[in-house]
């Protein structure tokens, strides 16, 4: 909360420079204009007046009766707009082009609504500095350009510059329909399969409005899972490999007994960096035969922020199945940041990303909010992934 008060002290420390900034400028312009105009009316001789009204381009704005207003009011008034709105403001004159570009404004926007945000992917994870660091009003650091980092992050317009791209759904579905092509195959594992109150692979086997099944499991891993084909919009077929760390009795009997067992697709392989003891993960071998041959992961995180998390362990695990040794590097990852059902707090997606490390990894990937209960926000992240697999499959 501290951080906060001193954010808004120096947001509105910033917007009253700017202030002054402008009416010493518009001052100056003035007298300029005022200057030019005296000129041009003494060599214009006693018939040619200066011109009324107009005043030429380089008169000085008119103060408008927002802009007249304290600062502390300018800045509890902009709190309330959208960006969007916000940007509108930047073009009705020179002082609020200025304002509204302040870069602490537009952190105070960021840190406001990240939580928010549904989704965040490779491409526009906002840096972890943007939590952690703090600014004074007379602070000499160098400030980001949060504007554009919130305009690259926020999910809106993502999905603005993805629409403005040229789409080839129908030609796509034509050529593909000439050609015999496998379905594409996606790995599933992770702590929220196995942890949460609601079962998501469940609810995605029995809700067929949502997500229909094309196809029955036809080969099990003994201990480990199985494999179900779905159908997308409809259209595009797909098959999910289910992959779970223990047996369903062994699952049961640790929720009952409130136990936690030993993940079976994993074993340790402990080596020295440096003087430090290294944890490393290797898979098993069905698991091993599973990742060389799909084309893609999800991994099912436990976004419940109540529960107790081990995110490095979890990377772990997720760098030994996407391992490059195992498979193609670019394959995509989509990250199904879960929680039982509508009402449980949940850990926001942005914050999951940086918990999971997933910055330091070398292939696309997208934290998605789902809800198993409901399967809300599933279908987005498997038209995500769909999309990253496709585009892969092109190159």
């Amino acid at each position: 909360m501290a951080e906060g008060g001193r954010l808004e002290a120096a947001v509105r420390g910033r917007l009253r420079g700017l202030r002054e900034r402008w009416a010493w400028g518009a001052r100056e312009r003035g007298a300029v204009s005022a200057g030019a105009e005296a000129t041009a009316g003494a060599g214009a001789g006693a018939g040619q007046g200066p011109r009324g009204g107009g005043g030429g381009g380089g008169a000085a704005e008119e103060v408008s009766a927002l802009q007249a207003l304290p600062i502390d009011v300018q800045l509890n008034i902009m709190s309330f707009l959208s960006p969007q709105d916000l940007c509108r403001l930047g073009s009705a004159s020179s002082y609020w082009r200025a304002a509204v570009r302040d870069p602490l404004l537009w952190r105070c926007f960021l840190l406001r609504d990240l939580p928010l945000w549904a989704s965040v992917d490779w491409r526009s994870l906002p840096d972890v500095q943007v939590f952690h660091q703090v600014f004074a009003e007379d602070s000499g650091n160098t400030l980001y350009d949060y504007m554009t980092v919130y305009k690259k992050s926020c999910p809106q317009s993502r999905r603005s510059v993805k629409s403005s791209r040229p789409r080839y759904g129908a030609v796509t579905s034509f050529l593909q329909s000439l050609v015999t092509q496998a379905e594409p195959r996606f790995a599933m594992f992770g702590p929220g399969l196995e942890e949460l109150d609601d079962s998501l692979v469940q609810r995605m086997m029995t809700c067929p409005e949502i997500l229909l099944v094309a196809g029955l499991p036809q080969r099990r891993i003994h201990g480990i899972g199985s494999g179900v084909s779905f159908q997308f919009n409809n259209n595009q077929k797909f098959n999910i490999l289910t992959l779970y760390s223990t047996t369903s009795v062994e699952r049961r009997r640790a929720r009952a007994e409130q136990a936690v067992v030993v993940n079976k697709m994993f074993y340790q392989d402990s080596s020295t960096v440096g003087n430090q003891q290294a944890v490393h993960y290797n898979v098993i071998a069905q698991v091993k035969k599973v990742c060389e041959v799909v084309d893609g992961f999800i991994y099912v995180a436990n976004a419940e922020a109540h529960k107790k998390h081990d995110r490095e362990e979890e990377l772990a695990h997720i760098l030994a199945m996407i391992d490059p040794a195992l498979g193609p590097r670019n394959r995509p990852l989509l990250v199904l940041s879960c929680i039982s059902h509508v009402g449980v707090k949940r850990i926001p997606c942005v914050y999951m990303a940086h918990q999971l490390q997933l910055n330091l990894l070398r292939q696309p990937w997208m934290v998605q909010d789902t809800v198993a209960a409901t399967l809300d926000g599933l279908l987005s992240g498997l038209e995500w992934l769909l999309e990253e697999a496709d585009c892969k499959n092109a190159q």
